[in-house]
């Protein structure tokens, strides 16, 4: 899995740790999702997609 969330998160010059605390998760758990690590649920991949003002379909590419 790819993601586009660091890139997007950069856009709104938002943290890591905000990006966390805005979608209800631990920081690592961005960290992992960021990296390609962690499938995330539909449900957080709905929440982040939503803080970053974008679609799941940019932010997530499964291959």
């Amino acid at each position: 899995m790819i993601t586009r969330i660091k890139e997007y998160r950069a856009r709104l010059s938002m943290t890591q740790e905000e990006l966390a605390k805005a979608v209800g998760v631990r920081r690592e758990t961005i960290v992992f999702l960021e990296q390609g690590r962690y499938n995330p649920s539909l449900k957080l991949a709905h929440d982040v997609a939503r803080t970053l003002h974008a679609t799941i379909e940019e932010l997530f590419v499964f291959d």
